[in-house]
């Protein structure tokens, strides 16, 4: 990878809808030279995908939260994955150090669905007990 790939990949977080036209006008390329670099990221792996960023607030999911969630001794995280996987609220979830054992990022309408998706991850009581910080508003918006 070099300037001209980051160049590239700075220009698609920017915007993922631009054209190659678009890019390689700002990059000195043309716009073949840029797809084909593009395609090189996607077959290489630098580029997973596409995908849409969509204001969840203004979808009606106003909370957003991180759950740090401590499972049962012997709770393998094949289950955990598994488990997190059937609710929609969960965006992602990672297995962590420290005294949790996986930490969540969830997104609910309001804090009572969010303590209603709390009770549904523990009604089988797998996972013991959570620990929830709500987010009140983003410092660093990365997505």
């Amino acid at each position: 990878m070099d300037g001209v790939d980051r160049q590239i990949l700075a220009l698609l977080l920017a915007d993922g809808r631009s054209t190659y036209d678009a890019i390689a006008a700002q990059v000195n390329l043309s716009a073949p030279a840029v797809k084909r670099r593009v395609d090189r990221l996607r077959e290489q792996g630098a580029i997973r995908g596409f995908t849409a960023i969509v204001d969840h607030a203004a979808l009606g999911a106003t909370t957003e939260a991180l759950v740090e969630l401590f499972f049962a001794p012997g709770t393998q995280l094949d289950a955990v994955s598994a488990r997190l996987a059937h609710f929609p609220e969960v965006l992602e979830a990672w297995s962590v150090t420290g005294e949790a054992d996986a930490i969540a990022r969830v997104r609910t309408a309001d804090n009572r669905d969010l303590e209603r998706l709390i009770r549904d991850l523990q009604r089988d009581g797998v996972l013991e007990r959570t620990r929830t910080q709500v987010v009140l508003s983003r410092l660093l918006p990365r997505e």
